[in-house]
């Protein structure tokens, strides 16, 4: 992976593993500044380097952060912190950056996430891994994992982005990550998202498949190792970070551990392959028709400019097991800029023409695939029962 082209900041982030009470982090600094919505986070994380491909940042376009949040809890989904209700945790939005470009993601590739936790990092790989990669999560909570497949039926029945992307669909298991059975397959990428002791690097390697890529928090540091060849390793150091540690196995009363079944790697079947095939070939319409029509393909809506966010610098992040964080950041009125700052939203408001505002996205996939003369439950099935 490229080096960032400066270094990044630490940040503050947790894995939701560990049993420890209280878990402080002494002058973290918040990496990027607060957004509005979803795509003004993604712009922000562009300009501080922690996005720098364009394949990270479509996916993390395509799947808003806030679906994976507790509804009383939205307004901190934005935010670059790390957010921990009981067994629900998500990590920082720089920290899953940082993942993503370390991984490394190539469609058709097979991934495991050890902490699958809500699903949200899993559903933006499973964007890039495409119709015929794999997408294997474990998660120790079983509410956890139920909340997972939730967040992911939602995003497949609602998001607008769905039909723009073939999709690898995430399959949850519960259990423990480090009591994984020994006759399950390698994989092309892992990632574990707690604090990996050093006791447990050589277990987590052998997950990998020759030319795969491991990332995990080892030693107190973000750690990127790839396999180059049976018993060759190469490591990179990412990120100074601070994760709360893997839980160890509990074993049952007759001292036994409880291994955990990873779902096998199944073939797809024929009807399945056919919608690829079928939606694949729409897409293709669709793009050669919208090239004969202005000469150039489709083109992205321009988004509406939003106004600038002041950057206020994270002192400390207290986290409490089975509370929400809390955080405190320096005093806003040391700000001097924030008058300027409204004055100037408020300026680009009154003279933007209504007419530049973007309109709502238009789905040419789904309106396509609605005027085919098809029976109706085929059209849905092609359309694998969205809501809209």
């Amino acid at each position: 992976m490229p080096a960032p082209a400066q270094p990044s900041p630490p940040c503050a982030l947790t894995a939701g593993f560990g049993r420890s009470s209280i878990r402080v982090t002494p002058k973290m600094g918040g990496a990027v500044s607060a957004g509005e919505d979803n795509d003004e986070l993604i712009d922000n994380l562009k300009e501080a380097q922690y996005i720098r491909s364009e394949l990270v940042e479509r996916a993390f376009r395509a799947v808003d952060r806030a679906d994976y949040y507790l509804e009383e809890f939205k307004e901190n989904a934005y935010k670059d912190l790390a957010w921990k209700h009981g067994n629900i945790h998500l990590s920082a939005p720089c920290i899953y950056s940082e993942v993503m470009e370390a991984l490394d993601l190539q469609p058709g590739l097979s991934f495991l996430n050890l902490g699958s936790g809500t699903g949200y990092l899993s559903s933006m790989v499973g964007l890039i891994l495409g119709p015929f990669g794999v997408n294997h999560g474990v998660e120790l909570h079983s509410d956890v994992t139920e909340y997972a497949k939730q967040k992911l039926d939602f995003f497949i029945r609602t998001s607008d982005s769905f039909d723009k992307f073939d999709f690898c669909e995430p399959c949850f298991v519960t259990g423990n990550c480090l009591e994984l059975s020994p006759a399950c397959s390698q994989y092309d990428r892992v990632y574990c998202g707690a604090g990996v002791q050093k006791e447990h690097e050589e277990y987590m390697k052998s997950l990998l498949k020759v030319g795969g890529v491991l990332v995990m928090p080892l030693e107190e540091k973000l750690t990127k190792i790839t396999r180059t060849g049976p018993s060759a390793w190469e490591t990179k150091k990412i990120l100074a970070v601070s994760f709360a540690p893997l839980i160890q196995p509990c074993h049952s009363e007759s001292g036994k551990s409880r291994l955990v079944q990873l779902p096998p790697l199944a073939v797809r079947s024929l009807q399945d392959l056919a919608r690829i095939a079928i939606r694949g070939a729409i897409k293709k319409v669709i793009h050669q028709e919208a090239v004969n029509r202005n000469g150039n393909g489709l083109k992205n809506t321009p988004r509406f400019k939003r106004r600038r966010v002041r950057r206020r610098r994270m002192e400390t992040i207290v986290f409490l097991d089975k509370e929400v964080f809390a955080s405190r950041i320096s005093n806003p009125s040391d700000d001097t800029s924030c008058g300027d700052l409204e004055e100037e939203r408020q300026g680009e408001e009154a003279t933007t023409p209504p007419d530049t505002r973007p309109e709502p996205p238009v789905n040419f996939l789904r309106e396509k695939v609605l005027s085919l003369p098809l029976p109706d439950p085929l059209k849905y099935y092609l359309l694998y029962y969205r809501e809209k």
